[in-house]
């Protein structure tokens, strides 16, 4: 298999992306960070650690050979199993937000789920390739990784943190699926996801909340529907160019935390239409060239794994923008390399180092 040099386009894009969020985080936060932190710069001064540590080990990532993942994927999951584990012990992992799901070190948070979704794409991968016989039986071939996949749904779920599960087991299906498994069991599983959904939802009334205020916010404009609301005014004054860098209003305290959930809110409003588009092409190019280096890669275990990293980034951010313009309740996920969250722009920026070998070694 002949060494290229990885893909530049996705390299560039990927940096150009990442340095666009630090851009507006700082916009988006200076103004709460300020009042509560008196540092208008800590949002964006954290985030910028993380994001050079991130393009170092990218970079570094992209010259190791991606087959190592293979050999020591069980012991990545393990790993990976034990910290989700660690984080739901009190003194151990610390709450914000509602959810038990960090580890604090001093005032950065470490997210293990994210990590966790790295591992479990490349187990899966290793899954695949090991029984690939096995993957027209159910029984034999898919109800074990599956089982697998809920079960550590199931430990993201007591955090609680249902976007992050949903985006992890939407993922595992996804890799499933172009793994070779009848498309007739994705439908029978959609109906069991959709009653265990709804069993989600009857046992925690706020997110029957969320359902209901994403059919009418309106119908609580200070509470549940706060959010989408105030996300909705944001995007609706910025027009073709938007109302300038830095003249949102709607970071002035109306919108909760917008360097986070809804920052694409802020890049709507200040940058308008021209800065949907620039964000949604630069997504475009690293989604459309991830996928054709999953496609091209001539290694089973590359091909599967490269599909999964950009299969989860490209759900991930579909997700994001659907609760931004109001078209899905809000779930809580943050959109990639845009959004401030030291650990998802980290294990982001290392998992493209990951395709950027497999890019390497493409037939």
């Amino acid at each position: 298999m002949k060494e290229k040099k990885f893909s530049l386009l996705l390299f560039f894009s990927v940096l150009a992306v990442s340095i666009f969020g630090l851009i507006m985080i700082y916009s988006a936060s200076y103004i709460w960070a300020e009042y509560k932190f008196h540092d208008s710069l800590k949002f964006v001064k954290n985030q910028g650690l993380f994001f050079i540590i991130g393009v170092v080990l990218m970079i570094f990532i992209s010259r190791i050979d991606f087959r190592i993942y293979q050999k020591h994927a069980n012991k990545i999951l393990g790993l990976c199993i034990l910290l989700l584990v660690l984080v739901l012990i009190p003194g151990i992992g610390t709450v914000r937000n509602g959810s038990r799901s960090w580890f604090g070190i001093g005032s950065f948070g470490i997210q293990p789920s994210e990590f966790t979704k790295l591992g479990l794409i490349i187990f899966t991968s290793k899954y695949l390739c090991k029984n690939e016989k096995d993957m027209k039986n159910i029984k034999k071939g898919v109800l074990p990784i599956l089982g697998l996949t809920l079960s550590i749904f199931g430990l993201i779920m007591l955090q609680p943190d249902f976007g992050t599960g949903t985006i992890i087991v939407m993922t595992i299906i996804g890799i499933l699926f172009v793994g070779g498994v009848n498309f007739k069991f994705f439908f029978k599983i959609g109906i069991v996801g959709a009653i265990g959904i709804i069993g989600l939802i009857a046992v925690a009334p706020y997110r029957l909340a969320r359902i209901l205020s994403f059919l009418d916010p309106w119908k609580d404009p200070l509470g549940s529907g706060f959010q989408i609301i105030q996300s909705l005014y944001a995007i609706g004054p910025g027009g073709l160019f938007g109302l300038g860098f830095g003249n949102s209003i709607q970071k002035h305290f109306y919108l909760p935390e917008p360097q986070t959930d809804f920052i694409f809110s802020i890049i709507s409003e200040e940058f308008g239409f021209l800065g949907v588009l620039i964000v949604t092409s630069l997504f475009l190019c690293i989604i459309i060239n991830g996928f054709r280096i999953a496609h091209e890669s001539s290694d089973l275990f590359g091909k599967y794994l490269a599909f999964g990293i950009v299969f989860q980034l490209s759900f991930q951010a579909i997700l994001n923008l659907c609760v931004v313009v109001g078209l899905i309740p809000v779930t809580g996920v943050t959109l990639p390399f845009l959004s401030y969250g030291g650990s998802s722009l980290l294990i982001t920026l290392c998992s493209m180092g990951v395709v950027l070998n497999i890019s390497r070694s493409k037939s």
